[in-house]
């Protein structure tokens, strides 16, 4: 019997030894990852669909307690803030991420972020092709401050990155590895000491209710006039109202925004009017390196499972007890 597998990311089994693997092992892929489809257009599969592989559309509780012959859920990278785990520990379906395998391309992306909003790369790319020959007086990344927020392994490797360009790294967590920040030369501190003697803050944790509008006014009121955010996490996290508002009033000086509450988001929002916001569609984890990565560990646990092994990331294991 062929093992149906669907999967709402736009990218998964397409590079790498993805296609051959899943090809070799008679597995039928469907994606289906319409955004304009509040299911991606699962509807169609869900009642003999035998694994899930998510991306940014949600596995509810009314899709898993639908699809009656669900093995698995998989995440296509590490947050599963869109998957109802809940539901699917009732019905004893194991659910598991891809950690570490998509971070040094986060990584990559947010310092790319860093040196384009120093150096103005977007906005003088944008005013050369409208035909105004306007040179912008930037700045250099060396010698700044660089504010972590969540310290895992994204927020690691691009503190690595960054003090390798000259960058002093400050970084927050709930939980810190203060060992590896300690032989690493990273400054454990508080939130607000964080936005307060940044130069460049970057938001590496997970969303959800709990993080909704974590950067908010308030928090964007304690950071420097020259300052810039990132946000390469979720959009939850950071009030847009709110950062609109401080960019407006230049009470912080420029962002780069590459996750939405709603993807694609509303081009209506003050934010996109914003000239000094660099946007990109969502696009933290998209190397064919990583891409790769993910897949095969999503694959290989997808083949464990089968053979009735238990891989090691399934993040609600309860479901055997």
């Amino acid at each position: 019997m062929t093992t149906l597998l669907v999967t709402t990311s736009p990218v998964f089994g397409s590079v790498g030894r993805l296609p051959q693997f899943i090809a070799d092992h008679g597995w039928e892929l469907v994606r289906c990852a319409d955004p304009k489809l509040p299911d991606g257009g699962m509807g169609e599969y869900v009642e003999r669909m035998d694994f899930l592989v998510v991306g940014l559309i949600a596995a509810t509780a009314d899709i898993i307690n639908k699809a009656k012959h669900l093995k698995a859920i998989l995440k296509h990278g590490v947050g599963v803030d869109n998957i109802d785990i809940p539901a699917a520990t009732a019905r004893k379906i194991p659910v598991l991420n891809s950690p570490g395998a998509n971070a040094n391309a986060v990584a990559e992306l947010a310092l790319g972020s860093m040196i384009s909003l120093a150096r103005h790369i977007p906005m003088s790319h944008k005013t050369l092709l409208e035909g105004t020959w306007k040179r912008e007086m930037g700045s250099e990344i060396e010698g700044k401050t660089l504010g972590i927020v969540g310290f895992g392994n994204i927020g690691k490797l691009l503190a690595k990155k960054a003090q390798l360009l000259g960058m002093a790294v400050l970084a927050c967590d709930l939980f810190p590895d203060k060992a590896y920040a300690a032989a690493h030369n990273v400054e454990i501190v508080s939130m607000d000491d964080l936005l307060r003697c940044s130069d460049y803050v970057s938001l590496h944790i997970f969303g959800g209710k709990e993080n909704t509008n974590f950067i908010n006014a308030e928090k964007l009121a304690l950071m420097k006039p020259a300052a810039c955010i990132m946000n390469l996490a979720r959009g939850e996290i950071l009030d847009l109202d709110a950062l609109a508002a401080a960019l407006d009033k230049g009470a912080i000086r420029g962002a780069a925004i590459d996750a939405y509450v709603v993807e694609p988001p509303d081009f209506a929002h003050p934010i996109f009017s914003s000239p000094n916001v660099m946007f990109t569609p969502h696009t933290g984890g998209d190397t064919s390196e990583s891409v790769e990565r993910v897949g095969m560990i999503n694959v290989t646990d997808i083949e464990s499972l089968l053979a009735g092994k238990r891989p090691p990331r399934i993040l609600n294991p309860e479901i055997y007890a």
